[in-house]
């Protein structure tokens, strides 16, 4: 929450010259995980938790990184991106 309101105010104080936006990470797989995700069976349950059946991925967050990076996000700033595999916004029950 710190570093959402943190982000918002930051991008209201820098605008125009400035975009500043926040990524959101679910669970994904790097040795910070390493104590969750250690065994298959971890990985299983915790990629089932997602609507999309998978754990996040370095890849996953660096090629979001990189879309901010770019002026394909030019028209964006103050918002916090949920990459999360849809966990935080859909309802699946499978």
């Amino acid at each position: 929450g710190a570093l959402e309101g943190l982000a918002r105010s930051l991008a209201a104080e820098w605008a125009p010259k400035v975009r500043v936006n926040v990524i959101a990470p679910s669970i994904t797989d790097t040795p910070l995980a390493n104590r969750f995700l250690n065994n298959d069976a971890k990985k299983e349950k915790a990629s089932l938790r997602h609507p999309l059946n998978k754990i996040g991925t370095t890849e996953d967050v660096a090629h979001l990184a990189t879309f901010l990076l770019t002026d394909k996000s030019s028209w964006m700033t103050g918002q916090v991106l949920g990459l999360d595999g849809g966990m935080s916004s859909l309802n699946v029950i499978g």
